[in-house]
């Protein structure tokens, strides 16, 4: 038995050698040749080697103090020493068990704390400065906040989507345009809206400050004003979002969308959807400027790739399947009827012609417009005729082509079935062409099967597939022209984001100035007007002045869209740096716009 201090710290450890020793330090068969003042001192080391301070082992230093006894000099005689040194050495046995166990327990919880603190900031210190490290690195890469702009949707049918009997349910004339514009932008969602509507499609452009609620709006309104079910209308409806959106009315302008590619008439068809939104309410900057741009990209791709040779449009098509369905294949062998003097009559002539076609009859509403058609080709000998004159000459035709306005087929199976056959020379088959939406010649003629046949605008993709080798060479040139013109809208369209951001960047300048000038005024007490307008300018002139470079950073024309890039990186730093939160908009526009209206009184 032996008795080791070690003194450091707060405590004092007594440790018995031959119990203490933990399994690591200590060998029973060596103990007798170790010094026990070095086994304990071992045993103090490691302690310390795993991290217990001195003032941590205090409990297994009072335990040991308390249990072991103290040794006294005394002289023991007879039984009662016996019975003294066997009571002692028992108690010595047992106390000794309890702190072994004691000391085992502590050092396992020192080596549990030892392993918790690799996964913990070893004080709040520590652990503040982390946390405010893992908050600077999180803020560094996020994109900054701005207004959510508004979505540029296009939803609609066209002749790859939708029937020709849908397509005429939901076709509104060019007449009635202003008018849907008008009920569009009654909704609550939409701010803009444009409708391009033709023999093939029929499309609703939208700019809706939320687009899903946009799309059940518009329709809404197209179930309304068709009268089909809306269900059964979404069977049939195209859906596209901000760049495909824009992508689409840039392909339909170019013709590369249409049934016949690079057709020429849909541009033209584009330009009034333009023109017609210049006199309605409803049609904004942003449509404005997209349909500009479908205009500049349809003019690029006709004069920069050979897309407009062969068949471009629905009346070349139309001209070519007759060529294709007659049995001779000339036009010189058939009795030719046009019902109808508008474009696309005038461009069934011009390709009627082409082909060697010379003698033709017109009819029309109204003279004035037939024999303007008439005198517009010399060389072809054009008979005209009123309406009146329709079934009569219809049943001296073999070919009738109907391209009328009329909303109301002319022509339907009562009016054809006794009629007299075609000649013999067309096989005894009359073939009506029907390029008009909706359509003017009832679908019930193809029951007078043998004698008459209808075809209509669905079934020119006969004339479609006929050259698609050529024209899909003429698509990747035309594609490449697209790309750009896009790219060029929606850095336009990106240009327009600072614009809120300088009118609430003035405005809130305008405030600072305005409650800094009239606490001046205060101070400097009773000023006539002409100091009190010195005074005034000047503070006016020092805002401006500052306010020159930033304004200046974030003003762009929208036509390189590097320099776009820079300009909205610009604006999202002056709106962290000047706190233009989007929830001030309203109070700071209105004092720019009332600043504005100021200067424009002065």
């Amino acid at each position: 038995r032996c008795r080791t201090s070690v003194r450091g710290g707060a405590a004092t450890v007594r440790a018995w050698a031959l119990t203490l020793a933990t399994p690591s330090t200590f060998h029973p068969h060596q103990h007798t040749h170790r010094d026990p003042r070095c086994l304990s001192t071992a045993m103090a080391s490691q302690l310390v080697r795993s991290s217990v301070s001195l003032s941590n082992i205090s409990e297994c230093s009072s335990v040991t103090n308390k249990q072991a006894p103290r040794l006294v000099a005394t002289q023991l005689s007879g039984k009662n020493a016996v019975r003294r040194a066997a009571s002692m050495s028992t108690l010595r046995a047992s106390r000794s068990a309890v702190t072994t166990q004691a000391v085992a327990n502590r050092v396992d919880q020192v080596k549990k704390q030892k392993e918790e603190a690799k996964f913990r900031p070893v004080s709040d210190a520590a652990a503040d400065s982390a946390k405010a490290l893992q908050q600077l690195q999180s803020l560094s890469p996020q994109k900054p906040q701005s207004e959510k702009k508004s979505s540029i949707v296009a939803i609609g049918v066209s002749v790859d989507t939708c029937p020709v009997e849908m397509r005429e349910k939901l076709s509104v004339p060019q007449d009635e345009w202003p008018q849907a514009i008008k009920e569009l932008c009654a909704y609550p969602h939409i701010e803009e809206a444009a409708v391009l509507s033709t023999c093939n499609r029929f499309e609703v452009y939208v700019v809706a400050v939320s687009w899903h609620r946009g799309v059940r709006e518009v329709e809404d309104w197209l179930s309304q004003s068709s009268g089909v079910d809306l269900e059964e209308l979404r069977e049939h409806l195209f859906l596209l979002r901000d760049g495909d959106a824009t992508s689409h009315v840039l392909r339909v302008s170019a013709g590369l969308d249409s049934l016949v590619l690079g057709e020429g008439q849909i541009l033209s068809q584009v330009k009034s959807v333009f023109e017609v939104g210049q006199n309605a309410d409803g049609f904004g900057r942003h449509l404005g400027g997209l349909f500009k741009a479908a205009i500049t990209a349809g003019k690029r791709v006709r004069s920069e790739t050979k897309i407009a040779s062969g068949a471009v449009s629905v009346s070349s098509a139309a001209a070519e399947l007759c060529q294709m369905k007659l049995p001779t294949g000339d036009y010189n062998d058939a009795r030719i009827l046009i019902v109808g003097a508008g474009k696309m009559s005038r461009l069934l002539v011009k390709h009627l012609a082409s082909k060697g076609c010379k003698k033709m009859r017109i009819l029309n509403r109204s003279l004035p417009r037939a024999e303007e058609l008439k005198n517009d080709f010399p060389d072809c000998d054009i008979e005209i005729g009123l309406m009146d004159e329709l079934i009569e000459a219809t049943e001296n035709s073999d070919v009738v082509f109907v391209a009328s306005s009329s909303d109301e087929p002319v022509l339907a199976k009562k009016d054809l079935e006794t009629l007299a056959p075609a000649s013999d020379k067309v096989g005894g088959m009359r073939r009506l062409f029907d390029i008009s939406v909706p359509r003017n010649v009832d679908a019930d003629v193809n029951e007078l099967e043998g004698s008459h046949r209808v075809f209509n605008v669905d079934d020119l993709r006969e004339v479609v597939e006929a050259n698609k080798g050529a024209r899909a060479r003429a698509a990747d040139e035309a594609r490449t022209l697209l790309t750009e013109e896009q790219a060029n809208f929606e850095a336009w369209r990106d240009s327009l984001e600072t614009v809120p951001t300088i009118k609430r960047l003035r405005g809130k300048a305008e405030d600072i100035r305005s409650m800094e000038l009239e606490k001046a005024l205060k101070k400097m007490g009773d000023l006539d007007k002409k100091q009190r307008k010195a005074v005034e300018d000047l503070s006016r002139g020092i805002v401006n002045k500052l306010l020159h470079g930033p304004m200046q950073s974030m003003r762009s024309d929208g036509t390189d869209a590097r320099q776009v890039s820079q300009t909205l990186v610009n604006m999202h730093a002056l709106e962290r740096m000047f706190d233009l939160s989007p929830q001030d908009t309203a109070a700071h526009i209105w004092a720019a716009d009332d600043l504005s209206k100021k200067k424009g009184r002065k």
